[in-house]
């Protein structure tokens, strides 16, 4: 078996799923009293195997060609919309977290935004890099790259407007890298609005078919007045983090995660500082700022607009979700739901970062090869030069 790609995205991924071992181990014992038996072990050995498969799925990533990715996300995006259509109709609530929908499959639960989330973005990367900054029509646009976006996030937005609007704006990341036109991305973005915008007229007027505008309420409320649910949590993370200090309590010493309803997801971060530290909380947000900067290293230097289309998807996705988890416990940000990349507990969450990471690692394994291919040719040619001065 060996591991190709940038090593340091490697070391960096082992890194963060060893401090998540650590970290959701201490930070389950309230979600273990609340909601099962009060064995924290089982739901270690669960957030193991979800951690396990994981990076089999991101070995299985970094070994497939990554211009494969693109046909595969084309065949994948009708079958994530029935999904989440089935989701609307069907999903599920975890732990009381009404954030997130969820389908049960086989016995498990799984978050279909983030598989969804995650095809689009690929297949947004596919269609800009098969088509001519000045070729666009937006006719032709619209109904191949812009309906996709709007339908996705549209399906998305009822059970979890948070990452709706980072899906979207993801998306228009991806257009501006790949040159799409401005004036096309203003109309998505007007349509976009006008789209939310009906979306919270109907609720209010009939309020039975979703509670979900009055929860984004309450957390818009929350993040202004510490009165609130919201507030509440986020104040209960600021004292997590004032009370680490510069080296923390100790592992398992976290005081706060018995406040925090989602202390081992959402609010992991808050443990972590609390146990760990100003210095624990730092070390982590430096692997995700080494993390960000390889991802930029390794767009750049891909060989093809895709493969750094690609790598600007995946990545972009995990980086923002990593600071918005980090900016809702410090209370940059409204609470809004998002997990830690491979650090909050969680299989749908994990297993998308790795998939996402082993595109990257893709990307950069076949550009490695690229670049060990050209010197080789390179001394073929000199060679055979030489031959042909010396008869």
């Amino acid at each position: 078996m060996s591991w190709e790609g940038d090593r340091s995205l490697w070391i960096i991924s082992l890194s963060l799923a060893v401090i998540s071992l650590l970290s959701v181990y201490s930070a389950s014992s309230h979600i273990a009293y609340l909601y099962g038996s009060g064995d924290i072990g089982k739901i270690v050995v669960k957030h193991l195997g979800f951690l396990v498969t994981g990076f089999g799925l991101m070995y299985v990533a970094h070994k497939f060609p990554y211009k494969r990715f693109g046909p595969l996300a084309l065949l994948l995006l009708p079958l994530v919309a029935i999904l989440l259509v089935v989701t609307l109709m069907q999903g599920q609530t975890i732990n009381e977290a009404n954030a997130s929908r969820w389908l049960r499959v086989g016995g498990m639960s799984f978050q279909t935004s983030a598989l969804a989330g995650l095809v689009l973005l690929v297949y947004v990367a596919r269609f800009l890099s098969l088509n001519e900054p000045g070729s666009y029509s937006f006719k032709t646009s619209f109904i191949q790259l812009l309906l996709p976006v709007l339908l996705v996030c549209g399906l998305i937005l009822p059970a979890n407007l948070s990452t709706a609007l980072m899906l979207f704006l993801l998306a228009l990341l991806l257009m501006f890298v790949g040159q799409y036109p401005m004036r096309y991305m203003l109309r998505l973005i007007g349509t976009g609005v006008a789209g939310l915008a009906l979306f919270i007229l109907v609720v209010k007027a009939f309020p039975g078919i979703s509670n979900r505008v009055d929860t984004w309420e309450s957390r818009i409320t929350g993040f202004f007045d510490g009165s609130a649910e919201e507030g509440y949590q986020v104040q209960k993370a600021k004292m997590a983090i004032a009370q680490g200090g510069l080296f923390g309590k100790g592992p398992g010493k976290s005081k706060l995660k018995h406040f925090l309803p989602q202390s081992n997801s959402d609010f992991i971060y808050a443990v972590i500082v609390e146990e760990y530290g100003f210095v624990g909380g730092g070390v982590v947000l430096l692997l995700y700022f080494i993390l960000f900067f390889r991802i930029l290293r390794i767009a750049s230097r891909a060989p093809t607009l895709f493969g750094q289309l690609l790598v600007t998807a995946a990545g972009s996705g995990v980086m923002v979700q990593a600071f918005i988890n980090m900016g809702v416990a410090v209370n940059v940000l409204p609470v809004t739901g998002q997990t830690l990349p491979l650090i909050s507990a969680g299989g749908s969450s994990i297993w998308m970062t790795c998939l996402a990471l082993g595109m990257i690692l893709s990307v950069s394994r076949e550009t490695s090869k690229s670049a060990q291919e050209i010197p080789e040719a390179e001394g073929e040619k000199d060679e055979s030069v030489h031959a042909l001065s010396n008869a």
